[in-house]
């Protein structure tokens, strides 16, 4: 098999990683528009890892333990007035809280730098490719500029035209940058990303924190930093007229009073959020994974996740069937259930922030009460976000 791998992103390297090892007669080359001697390392935009996620990167070779700051815990909660007020305190404030131990797992994630992330599977794809360089391929600093259907293959037009049996497509990039894919919507939502210093710090705890203009994260980093996802309304940004200054003090009231006192913000970067996938992975010998898939909204965090486990289940699929068109025909009924299941769950809680519906916070407060009550299936939804659907 000839493979072309088209973006150097987390999900294409992985899947070029996974690929060499699983499929030794395969003849792989990976494509980025970026120079090879390029330094990712310091990207410093923050990634949450499911489990399977990090398994995943253990499996190839790539995980970057000393950079990682593992989830122990997730405490979901939603800013008051919630149910005491309404309902007269005969049920508690609503929150949820997944642990690592209940579900008898060493953690249920962990929280990186994309550079720390993407800058082991390209030095671990570097190495494979000076261990096996008459098979393995490094094309960076080649842009693919046209991907044209022939014969049992696809053309990949990369300055120079070149016949693969497949090509994954693997590029992601931001919501507001990329065509139109067959499904989208716009939230009209803001995410203000950066970092916080914590007082406080509790190692180890994600919190996450509904407010009425969309949700709030943040992820536990090292030296009492975190890593803060701030989602709001596009239309009247609450945000955006603020100084550093008074964006600290709007986040010491915002999260729930057990992070503590939040000492310092970073300047915020701002990212504008929707929903664009396609219908389809395939068409014809072409496959499309990640972002190039699916950009979802990071309410639930699992765009990334979501990503590696299309790229592993095709190249699992693949090393068990040299048909490659039954391959991805089968790829499609195998990864729907995954796919369709997260993009209607960030979908629905992403949507749900824009109705303006007489007790919608409430419904939502008593969703997590009794989420937070049923440990079975608290203990399924954790299982689901750790691995995806099986």
């Amino acid at each position: 098999m000839n493979l072309a791998v088209i973006g150097a992103g987390p999900v294409g390297l992985a899947l070029a990683l996974h690929a060499a090892r699983a499929l030794p007669g395969a003849r792989i080359s990976v494509f980025d528009a970026r120079p090879a001697d390029k330094d990712v390392s310091g990207d410093p935009r923050t990634l949450a890892l499911s489990l399977g996620s990090v398994q995943m990167l253990q499996r190839v070779g790539a995980w970057n333990d000393a950079a990682a700051q593992r989830i122990l815990e997730v405490h979901v909660s939603q800013q008051p007035p919630s149910l005491p007020a309404i309902l007269g305190g005969l049920v508690p404030e609503p929150e949820v809280r997944i642990r690592a131990i209940d579900e008898a797992v060493p953690m249920l994630g962990a929280v990186l730098s994309y550079g720390a992330i993407v800058a082991p599977l390209q030095k671990a794809w570097f190495e494979a490719v000076a261990q096996a360089p008459q098979r393995l391929f490094t094309r960076f600093g080649s842009p693919v500029k046209a991907l044209k259907p022939v014969a049992g293959g696809v053309e990949v037009d990369a300055g120079i035209a070149e016949i693969f049996d497949l090509a994954v497509v693997a590029e992601g990039g931001v919501f507001s940058d990329q065509v139109r894919k067959s499904v989208t919507h716009d939230y009209r939502q803001t995410a203000w990303v950066g970092t916080v210093t914590l007082a406080d710090p509790k190692p180890g705890v994600a919190f996450e924190r509904f407010t009425r203009h969309g949700p709030a994260a943040l992820l536990p980093l090292k030296d009492g930093k975190a890593g803060l996802v701030w989602c709001v309304n596009s239309d009247d940004d609450p945000v955006d007229p603020l100084s550093d200054e008074q964006r600290l003090v709007v986040l010491n009231t915002l999260f729930h009073p057990e992070v503590g006192a939040i000492a310092a913000v970073s300047p915020l970067k701002r990212f504008a959020l929707g929903l664009n996938a396609e219908r389809t992975l395939t068409q014809g010998r072409t496959v499309r994974i990640g972002n190039a898939a699916q950009t979802l909204h990071p309410v639930a965090g699992q765009g990334l996740n979501l990503g590696l486990r299309d790229a592993f289940e095709l190249v699992r699929a693949l090393s068990k069937s040299a048909d490659v068109d039954a391959v991805l025909r089968r790829l499609e009924w195998t990864r729907g259930p995954d796919r369709w299941a997260m993009i209607a769950a960030t979908d629905f809680l992403a949507r749900s922030f824009t109705w303006h519906l007489p007790g919608a916070g409430a419904a939502r407060g008593l969703g997590m009460v009794a989420l937070q009550a049923l440990k079975p299936v608290k203990s399924a939804l954790a299982r689901q976000m750790m691995f995806g659907s099986r």
